[in-house]
């Protein structure tokens, strides 16, 4: 026999909960979850979108008013306002889309879809946000702009549930929510919007999607992020991409040369150039694949944003240049 005495059978400890070693520890690590919730939070309202809301500030740039301090007020409170609107619809968004989400493989580290932010969480924060947002307008007596915003609350909300799975009607849709955000600022401030300026924005609105939709299409990795996808090809994207720059470029081109256009038009006809060379470059990014994410190239891509600061300068010089 063995002078070796055998050790009982050990029986293996319970698995622990998530969280409970944070709270067996100290109560810094409460601190730290409490901490990574809120950033996670943050994240979740995807504050990099809220660039998309900078278009509230266009009526009233192009219109000359937006010097105005009542103007610029006004401008201001509908971006605060589309900022909390969008980053509720955002919310349910993700927390409808969860379980999907977590299959694709960019999408899988969105806060909702990794649990960093409850969906539960995210249902109520984002319903509040929603329903705030008009309330808050309620307040100022502003019914013009009460009135885009609730027809953005709607359209955001049937592209949440119905249209996103449609084919065609996504993308409309996605153009519409660009278009009212502009529709506000003239909303705001009551200045007249011209037929031009709607269709310049609603044409550069369809661009931005398409592009992200072929963008999608191209990335192998997407796996079953959105349904219409398979609906789509990249052909048909392209060619709606180039019919939809073309239109656009011939309309700001048009509005750029009339004499009315501003109190300089030669500024507006020199802005001609940075806006062609700002559209051939979005193509161009967009055949290379990574017009996926519209707000990220706005952010990193810096021929893009020399030619939106030149861009931009040169129609303010000719708007309010006495």
């Amino acid at each position: 026999m063995s002078d070796v005495t055998p050790h009982p059978p050990t029986t293996p400890a319970p698995p622990r909960e998530p969280g409970a070693a944070g709270a067996t520890t100290s109560g810094n690590g409460g601190g730290a979850g409490l901490a990574a919730r809120g950033s996670g939070f943050l994240r979740a309202c995807r504050p990099k979108q809220w660039l998309k809301n900078l278009l509230v500030f266009a009526a009233p740039g192009t219109a000359g008013v937006l010097a105005e301090p009542r103007t610029l007020a006004w401008t201001v409170v509908a971006f605060v306002l589309f900022c909390l609107a969008s980053s509720g619809g955002y919310l349910l968004n993700d927390a409808r889309d969860a379980a999907r989400d977590r299959r694709h493989e960019r999408k899988r580290h969105r806060p909702v879809a990794a649990g960093v932010v409850p969906a539960p969480v995210a249902v109520a924060a984002g319903a509040v946000m929603v329903v705030a947002a008009p309330l808050a307008v309620t307040v100022t007596g502003n019914w013009a702009l009460l009135a885009v915003l609730l027809a953005y609350v709607l359209l955001t909300s049937a592209y949440t549930l119905v249209l996103k799975n449609v084919i065609i009607c996504d993308i409309v849709a996605v153009a519409g929510c660009h278009v009212l955000r502009a529709l506000a600022g003239g909303a705001a401030v009551g200045v007249y919007l011209s037929s031009m300026f709607l269709i310049v924005v609603s044409l550069a609105a369809l661009l931005v999607v398409t592009g992200k939709r072929e963008a999608e299409l191209r990335n192998p990795d997407n796996g079953d992020g959105r349904t219409t996808l398979v609906g789509y090809t990249r052909s048909y994207l392209t060619q709606v991409r180039t019919m939809v720059s073309g239109a656009m470029v011939v309309t700001y081109c048009l509005w750029a040369l009339d004499g009315r256009a501003g109190t300089e038009p030669w500024f507006h006809a020199a802005s001609i150039v940075p806006f062609i060379v700002f559209v051939l470059r979005y193509h161009l990014l967009v055949d290379r694949g990574v017009g996926e994410e519209p707000e990220e190239i706005a952010l990193r891509d810096r021929p893009l944003q020399l030619c939106l600061a030149a861009l931009v300068s040169l129609v303010a010089l000719g708007v309010y240049l006495d």
